[in-house]
């Protein structure tokens, strides 16, 4: 009985000493809790399932040889220029909201059978980036998502096929800068 005691006291020892810290450490940032991108993480396992990434890339290449458009590049330089490393996960969870809502769906009738399967894929991965914010202003990132936005729509139709088209792009882009 007295070990048990012994043993229990010491792990309400621990968790206590860890509280302090934990509070100590909120004092030193001003009350200021865990950044909040701290929820701008995916798993590495997320992009190493062969099946997915095949089937990502495959819809990638088909839509790609329907886009006539070689001259505009949508997920590049441009597109993170002004955004700090640690913000891009962030910047990549807005293109790949906006690519699923007004890309993919409006399409999901094209490109079978890999759309379903991706577009499932790809909702997954903005379910588990939903609580993933920013601490600073994200007007930047904004103005930085709308170009992309406005070129999409600015092409039409060839737009929403050069998003298809780039999705291999998204896929290495979200793993680059969410892992």
């Amino acid at each position: 009985m007295a070990t048990v005691q012994k043993s229990v006291c010491t792990s309400l020892m621990g968790t206590l000493a860890a509280s302090c810290l934990l509070l100590l450490a909120l004092l030193v940032q001003e009350g200021a809790a865990v950044p909040i991108s701290f929820h701008c993480r995916l798993d590495k396992a997320n992009f190493q399932q062969s099946y997915i990434t095949n089937r990502t890339f495959m819809l990638a290449k088909e839509a790609s040889l329907a886009d006539n458009n070689t001259d505009v590049r949508l997920i590049g330089e441009k597109l993170f220029h002004g955004v700090h490393m640690s913000e891009r996960c962030y910047l990549m969870k807005q293109v790949l909201n906006f690519t699923l809502v007004e890309v993919l769906l409006p399409q999901s009738d094209r490109f079978q059978p890999y759309m379903q399967e991706v577009v499932s894929f790809l909702d997954r991965l903005s379910n588990k980036l939903s609580q993933c914010r920013i601490q600073d202003d994200d007007q930047h990132i904004q103005k930085n998502v709308q170009k992309l936005k406005d070129t999409v729509k600015k092409l039409g139709q060839n737009g929403a096929i050069k998003a298809i088209g780039e999705l291999g792009l998204l896929f290495m882009a979200l793993r680059d800068a969410c892992v």
